[in-house]
């Protein structure tokens, strides 16, 4: 209750979660506002913003609603961004975590293998696996969750470094705990808060990463998805530059939403201010 209300002092954490919750809203409501497939021709191709009371956001490029694509968009980031941060913090947790407990020879493989992953920057390394393994939503998906967990790596094995000889660690050795119960049991759920915070930086870049993707057409172009709406905008950007804008709007606001929440979770979770 105490890390609620640490939450809630902070005004840009409550901004924050009112506009992650009103995303996870579009993301829910797509399919009951907008029944149709987002991406079937609607009406005729370019139409502006509020020039038409059936397409309040007007039409894209092919005639399909912008405003349609732009709900289910929010499902696609929502999807990827979320699992993408599971996938990244598994990796992440289950590597630093043996690195920075064990630490010898199991550290120094450990950390090299993350080094070679941070050898190249993200993005290149996203661009290989996706060209290597193709660029259905699951793929990129996948591959998003891949590149991002050296950082979550590092910020785990820098916790258990600092907590496994810890009084209540070595107590849990006096009285016969196995290594795997001292990590799962013991260690973890002390090293966690910050990798939580964490997460919230990860799910920004991963949605960052697939918008960038799906803008230079590299992701699924099956699906409705903001970057897939903002690289067909490019053709039209110098006249009808809202096709591009609106989705970069959704994409602004959810980065900032998912940053602001991390800070409020931050300020809740931060044990120095647990006094306060």
């Amino acid at each position: 209750m105490d890390a609620i209300k640490r939450y809630f002092r902070s005004p840009a954490a409550i901004v924050g979660l009112i506009l992650l919750l009103l995303v996870i809203g579009m993301a829910i409501s797509a399919g009951w506002l907008y029944p149709r497939d987002p991406l079937a021709l609607a009406g005729r191709p370019l139409i502006w913003p509020f020039s038409n009371p059936r397409f309040l956001l007007g039409t894209d490029n092919s005639g399909r609603d912008i405003a349609a694509q732009v709900f289910y968009g929010a499902r696609i980031a929502l999807l990827i961004g979320g699992a993408a941060t599971v996938i990244a913090i598994v990796i992440g947790v289950l590597i630093g975590a043996f690195a920075g407990y064990f630490g010898g020879w199991v550290d120094t493989v450990l950390m090299r293998i993350t080094e070679a992953f941070q050898i190249l920057p993200n993005f290149v390394l996203l661009l290989v696996l996706v060209a290597v393994f193709g660029s259905t939503l699951a793929t990129v998906t996948i591959a998003v969750g891949i590149v991002s967990w050296p950082a979550p790596a590092r910020l785990t094995r820098a916790e258990f470094l600092s907590l496994r000889n810890r009084e209540f660690v070595q107590a849990g050795r006096t009285l016969g705990m196995k290594d795997l119960q001292l990590i799962l049991g013991e260690i973890l759920p002390n090293a966690l808060p910050p990798v939580i915070v964490y997460a919230s930086v990860v799910m920004a870049v991963a949605i960052l990463l697939e918008s960038a993707l799906a803008f230079l057409r590299l992701s699924d172009p099956n699906v409705a998805s903001w970057g897939n709406l903002i690289g067909l905008g490019r053709d039209v950007l110098r006249v009808q530059w809202y096709v591009s804008a609106i989705p970069g709007i959704a994409i602004l606001i959810t980065v900032l939403a998912v940053s602001l929440v991390g800070q409020g979770l931050n300020d809740a979770l931060n044990p120095r201010l647990k006094g306060r």
